[in-house]
């Protein structure tokens, strides 16, 4: 998989590109590390079913990821800490969020903000021994 990849499209077209499936994470709070070829690649499963705001955006991705205790909970806070990754171990870590469409339903231009943060966060490829994918899977 390429360094720092962000994908944003329906179930089956993402796990094509990424090898990744919905059910490679093991929960909201926990990841899953996986062998590669070169690289070891931690899934964090964020389940977006019951996001319907801003607030509740940032603690379901602070609690998925593990961020640190300095996380400020808002999108500035969310950018740096995504940026810096220096708080995780080292290789692949690919953030799935399943079931967008609730903030998306709920609050739309909340939804493109976290969206637009995450895709901004992996452009960024600052250099480091971990790296951030997304995948957000649409209905």
């Amino acid at each position: 998989m390429a360094r720092g990849t962000f994908r944003h499209g329906p179930a089956s077209e993402a796990e094509a590109v990424s090898g990744a499936t919905p059910e490679t994470g093991t929960g909201a709070a926990q990841g899953t590390a996986t062998d590669t070829m070169t690289d070891t690649v931690t899934v964090h499963r964020l389940d977006g079913l019951k996001i319907t705001t801003s607030a509740e955006a940032m603690n379901a991705i602070a609690e998925v990821l593990d961020l640190p205790d300095h996380f400020g909970h808002n999108l500035d806070a969310l950018y740096d800490v995504l940026t810096d990754l220096s708080w995780l171990p080292p290789g692949e870590h690919l953030l799935v969020w399943t079931e967008p469409s609730a903030l998306r339903a709920a609050d739309r231009p909340a939804y493109e903000a976290v969206r637009t943060v995450l895709s901004d966060a992996v452009a960024d490829d600052a250099p480091g021994e971990s790296f951030l994918s997304v995948l957000i899977l649409t209905d």
